[in-house]
């Protein structure tokens, strides 16, 4: 089956006809209005002519994307479950998961007295207790065990080389297949790896199926089931849609196409590699259709750029499947991350690489678009989960609705051998990236092919070899050290005539961070800050790195701008050092602002008035407050409101309170930490209150935080505190 790829389209009919797979999908619906879903599923793609949706995710309305789906192989059948919970004895009693599953194993095993193997003994319980004859299969030996077969239930499970052409065979002769993979979970435990390459995927994506890296959209609890899917889940189907709107003959109106769009992205996004002859139709299209497919700043893709958006997509997938070698530089490239100049020239050199710091290192190299670079690294490398990263912007768009650069423009490659040679269709900075526990120590790595970026690192690159490095020609820069590293584009830094002096106050912030969480001033790896063009989620978020606009680079860039204080940047930063223990519903946009208002006061000698606008009229909004009842539904809704009760802590008791409890809260034993919500609120009153040797919990009920009496029992000894000037309820 794997050696004769299908015909993709040969068979699917119109979008205006109904689905040819109806009879199919009714069977394993019979009795189904909907199912549960255990942790978070991802997706299910389906592309094929003899492939088709069972359950969908998301409401009426919006782009839906398939989270059972099944399919006719030759002579077998399969269904295909996003998450391998799905087997799970309490997931099968969940709504009617258990009927689809029931369901499903007959329809996958064709006859009425059946015979299942199934591995792991939660699904075999459940299918025995139906009445069905179950073979139960240890993991290791399923290679020999399809005989008499007819089905298999794999949930979870890789299967190995041997067992997958023994199931391949099987489905040939007319068996059935029953299998549960998380797909963006597989991709995370699997070091990044593209979920094309699950074993599962490669076998069956030649007809047309396979789970994706993205995560589904629960309705409630679960998602809802009993109608067959539409068309417009079928990601074959979406892209003929979007294939006939190039020639004005689209049979979807544009609503409609437009969510067609994101299942065609979908589905173009887990063909093979081996699926040439729609990628040559996309080509083709694709060349067609010129500058459209580069969007930027100015003039974005939009959801009604439905095909643009598509094609944009069919090509960075294609390019990231060719050999290095073969990698186009595509022309969004250009627009974001940026061009190399021609007269650019690559070059050669040999890095020292410390193993013992994870995550992300720096070469001070750019890897120009479709330009392949390679590495040499020690023998041992090949077997140390290393990787490879060109760009450092990570934030995939497909989510939003407008695009003003391509969905996703930085790429990793796994380190499978001694010598690697890696391109990109966007270019983009290059990186190593080292697990946590890497063994390999202090190495060297050789480089060619890549084109110098402007590198600065503080304690290391003399202010004079700057004023050459900064010229450059990589069109993204950093400014690194031990602490912190800031990616700005190129253009931030070409007059910047000392990093050094930026960076030891980056190193300062990073210090004060680290004092108020009272955490190791030396880190295990540098935080990192990272500008573009557009991020998934808000005008900058947290994480590794911190995601921040453009406008925000030549900011982080400037020693007297940073000097003058930055309260995004710093909130972003005190996110990266919040703790579950200490935040509790209602503060998640809270207690990160303790940092904001610790890093302005302390560096940069700033007041909360100072530090943000919304804290200037702070007690005018507290006697409102206090005034309307001190609802805590309020008081969680406006995270500011809320920052003023830690900020009237803070202006009584100094910092040390702060910087006390939350090193009593990193030295609980596991048993002592919090776990609900209402846990929280109780163990922050103690552990403040005894940190400020003041009893708070008149405090906390003034300001309608709820705690528990038994907490405020415990600090009865304490003397009684509240601010001289706080309002009275009425």
């Amino acid at each position: 089956m794997r050696a004769v790829l299908l015909s993709l389209f040969a068979a699917l009919p119109a979008l205006a006809d109904p689905p040819s797979w109806d009879s199919d999908a009714r069977i394993l619906l019979e009795g189904v209005k909907a199912i549960g879903a255990p942790g978070s599923p991802g997706t299910v793609s389906v592309w094929g002519a003899a492939a088709f949706p069972v359950v969908v995710d998301g409401a009426p309305g919006e782009a839906r994307f398939p989270v059972v789906a099944a399919a006719r192989i030759g002579r077998g059948r399969v269904v295909l479950f996003a998450h391998d919970g799905y087997a799970n004895p309490a997931e099968l009693e969940k709504a009617d998961t258990g009927a689809l599953m029931l369901n499903a194993v007959r329809w996958a095993g064709t006859r009425k007295a059946l015979k299942v193997g199934v591995v792991g003994a939660g699904l075999a319980g459940f299918l025995e207790g139906k009445g069905i004859e179950v073979v139960r299969i240890e993991p290791g030996k399923l290679a020999a065990a399809f005989g008499g077969l007819d089905a298999v239930c794999l949930f979870g499970l890789d299967p190995a080389a041997a067992a997958l052409d023994e199931l391949d065979r099987f489905l040939a002769r007319g068996g059935g297949l029953l299998a549960g993979v998380t797909g963006w979970g597989w991709s995370q435990i699997h070091g990044g790896a593209d979920v094309r390459t699950n074993a599962l995927n490669r076998l069956l994506a030649p007809a047309g199926i396979a789970w994706t890296g993205d995560f589904a959209r629960k309705s409630g609890d679960g998602f809802a089931a009993g109608d067959v899917p539409g068309a417009a889940s079928h990601g074959g189907l979406a892209i003929d849609a979007l294939e006939a709107s190039a020639e004005g003959n689209s049979p979807l109106p544009p609503a409609e196409l437009t969510r067609a769009a994101a299942v065609a992205v979908a589905a173009v996004r887990a063909l093979p590699a081996d699926a040439s002859d729609l990628r040559a139709r996309l080509a083709r299209l694709a060349r067609e259709r010129g500058d459209r497919l580069v969007p930027t700043e100015k003039t974005p893709l939009r959801p009604a750029d439905a095909l643009d958006r598509f094609l944009l997509v069919a090509l960075a997938e294609d390019a990231k499947l060719q050999p290095p070698d073969k990698v186009p530089a595509l022309a969004a490239a250009a627009a974001f991350p940026g061009a190399v100049p021609r007269d650019a020239r690559a070059v050669e050199r040999d890095l020292a690489m410390d193993a013992t710091v994870p995550g992300w290192h720096s070469t001070g190299l750019y890897a120009a678009p479709g330009q392949p670079v390679t590495l040499t690294l020690p023998e041992a490398a090949a077997a140390a989960r290393l990787s490879i990263r060109i760009g450092a912007h990570t934030d995939s768009l497909f989510h939003l609705d407008d695009w003003p650069r391509a969905p996703e423009v930085s790429c990793d490659f796994p380190v499978a051998a001694a010598t690697v040679t890696v391109a990109s269709p966007f270019g983009g900075l290059l990186y190593l990236v080292f697990p946590d526990d890497c063994k390999l120590g202090t190495f060297s790595v050789h480089v060619s092919g890549a084109v110098e970026a402007p590198y600065f690192l503080l304690g290391k690159t003399t202010l004079d070899s700057w004023k050459r490095l900064r010229t450059a020609p990589g069109p993204w820069a950093e400014l690194a050290s031990s602490k912190v590293i800031l990616t700005v584009p190129s253009s931030c830094i070409r007059d910047l005539d000392d990093p050094k002096s930026l960076m030891e106050f980056w190193d300062r912030v990073l210090d004060a961070a680290a004092d108020l969480g009272q955490i190791p001033k030396e880190r295990r790896r540098p935080e990192r800050y990272c500008a573009d063009v557009e991020i998934s989620a808000g005008y900058m978020h947290s994480g590794y790195p911190i995601m921040t606009h453009l406008d925000a680079a030549p900011r982080m860039a400037s020693l007297a701008a940073m000097q003058k204080g930055d309260w995004g940047l710093f909130h972003e930063l005190g996110h990266n050092h919040q703790s579950g223990d200490w935040t509790f519903d209602g503060t998640g946009e809270v207690t990160c602002n303790l940092w904001s208002l610790y890093l302005s006061e302390t560096l940069c000698g700033l007041t909360p008035e100072q530090a943000h606008e919304a804290l200037k009229d702070r007690d005018k909004k507290v006697r409102e407050y206090v005034k309307a009842g001190a609802d805590f539904a309020e008081w969680k809704s406006d995270p500011f409101l809320a920052l003023t009760m830690y900020v009237q802590l803070k202006e009584a008791f100094g910092w040390e309170p702060f910087k006390e409890a939350f090193a009593a809260y990193r030295a609980l034993k596991p048993s002592e930490r919090p776990l609900t919500d209402a846990q929280k609120r109780d163990q922050w009153l103690i552990r403040i209150s005894r940190a400020t040797k003041k009893n708070l919990g008149a405090f906390f009920e003034a300001w309608g935080v709820p705690t528990s009496e038994e907490a405020r029992e415990s600090l009865k000894k304490l003397p009684r505190w509240m601010p001289a000037d706080f309002p009275a309820k009425r």
